[in-house]
């Protein structure tokens, strides 16, 4: 009997690999929360490429946080956090200015005005959430959450080696 995944791609034959039918589901269910998320963000002003953004400065703190420690914390990679950096100044829930101690490094700080747009998102966003994935209970979760953990440990090491052109 074809899995879920198989019938939802509409693919006729079965997966070759047990290893390749679940990095799709793992690609589907990425872009299906990827998608509500975006969705449901919508409803603030935000994507989540934003959002994410905020999320970082507002746990940076006062001390901010420059371009590339941004870029590193980042939940997906965008190859423009300049651009992205613009828009949110732009909205005035960022600002940005030179470092007193090194005048090369901007740094980037949340405004009150985005803390207060993150703080009319977490309230709504955890009952989003928990409305979805509530039903699961902590301890699934936490499996799921280490089992996740552990697919991209397998695929951080063999990625970077891809990425310098040695083979596996």
């Amino acid at each position: 009997m074809p899995g879920k995944l198989q019938q939802e791609i509409q693919q006729t034959r079965p997966f070759d690999l047990a290893e390749e039918e679940a990095v799709l589901n793992i690609v589907r269910t990425a872009e299906v929360l990827q998608r509500t998320m975006a969705e449901f963000l919508e409803g603030f002003g935000l994507s989540p490429v934003q959002y994410n953004v905020l999320r970082i400065l507002r746990g940076a703190g006062p001390a901010g946080a420059a371009c590339s420690q941004i870029g590193k914390r980042m939940l997906t990679h965008d190859p423009d956090i300049t651009r992205l950096l613009d828009r949110l100044e732009a909205r005035e829930l960022i600002v940005r200015a030179r470092d007193g101690a090194d005048r090369r490094a901007v740094i980037t700080r949340i405004t009150e005005a985005g803390l207060e747009l993150l703080g009319g998102i977490d309230q709504p966003l955890r009952e989003f959430l928990q409305t979805r994935l509530g039903k699961f209970g902590g301890d699934w979760l936490a499996s799921l959450t280490a089992q996740l953990e552990q697919v991209r440990e397998a695929f951080g090491t063999e990625t970077e080696s891809l990425t310098k052109g040695k083979t596996i």
